[in-house]
């Protein structure tokens, strides 16, 4: 079976949900997408850059490796946000389940940044 590895920065509270269950959480009703993204220096730049500054995080970023089945991956088109290395699935919050049960092998952390309040 092919698999793509993927990363997605968390802050604490989101961390906390993904070890209780060994699953992404479900999305707030503001958050429209789930958006892993495709490299681990994209990754690190939203855990370190943003995570670390925002109260909701914990002012805390992690980075976050799995990996999906390529067959289910494949229906989503990678996307480009902003500049050219910033590329990411966008996951309609409605399919998170499913792309939960496409992830092969479970979720773990690769790197973790901690910022100030």
């Amino acid at each position: 079976m092919e698999t793509v590895t993927l990363f997605r920065p968390v802050g604490q509270a989101e961390l906390n949900l993904i070890h209780s269950t060994g699953r992404f959480p479900p999305r707030l009703p503001i958050q429209p997408i789930f958006y892993p993204v495709t490299t681990f220096e994209y990754a690190e730049k939203i855990a370190r850059d943003w995570n670390t500054k925002d109260a909701a995080s914990g002012y805390i970023g992690y980075i976050t490796e799995f990996k999906v089945k390529s067959n289910y991956l494949s229906k989503y088109p990678v996307q480009t946000a902003g500049g050219s290395d910033h590329q990411e699935y966008w996951i309609p919050a409605e399919e998170l389940e499913e792309f939960n049960d496409n992830i092969v092998g479970g979720i773990t952390v690769v790197a973790s940044y901690s910022g100030t309040s």
